[in-house]
């Protein structure tokens, strides 16, 4: 079992955005491997490359999440059909022990690839939609602490520079971002 230490916020890797997967080899499938599986460590619902230190376009999702058939995407792209919102209480692995009630759509579409290149659809609603806008977001370099509305995002930052993880990322504050979904 490979599992690969995880990014935290104040890490640089997890406010750029990534970058196209262009070759489908057994790297990637190697890639996948090490995101499920430092996944299932972390027992969360989803990881994305960034948070293990590849800026890469793809993230791994809780097979529970998904009809049991696809836990991947590679070079996702979401839509939306339609405007319904759901609130609910999110987390992050490389934000630990942080939960903050969220605003996310409800229903999405996400298309991209397996990791042979096939094409590949997901469509979801409630939790399963959250973890893909959430996984997109840190493909985008965008932390789920960055949809907190300015008074919420003081306080979740005064908390974070006093947290006894964030010592690794001494002098790097953590930033804000605007998501482009």
């Amino acid at each position: 079992m490979t599992v690969i230490p995880l990014r935290f916020v104040g890490d640089p890797v997890l406010r750029e955005p990534a970058k196209p997967v262009e070759t489908f080899d057994a790297e990637l499938r190697q890639l996948v491997k090490d995101l499920r599986e430092t996944l299932a460590n972390g027992r969360g619902a989803g990881l994305a490359a960034p948070q293990i230190g590849v800026g890469l376009r793809v993230f791994a999702i809780h097979p529970d999440l998904s009809d049991g058939t696809l836990d991947h995407l590679v070079n996702p792209t979401i839509t939306f059909p339609d405007d319904e919102e759901q609130d609910g209480i999110e987390g992050c692995l490389s934000i630990p022990g942080v939960y903050l009630d969220t605003k996310r759509r409800m229903n999405v579409v996400a298309t991209g690839f397996n990791f042979h290149g096939d094409p590949v659809q997901i469509v979801g609603a409630g939790l399963l939609s959250r973890c893909v806008q959430h996984e997109t977001d840190h493909l985008d370099g965008v932390l789920f602490l960055d949809r907190q509305d300015p008074e919420g995002q003081r306080r979740i930052m005064a908390t974070l520079s006093a947290a006894t993880w964030f010592d690794g990322y001494e002098g790097r504050e953590p930033v804000v971002k605007v998501s482009p979904h």
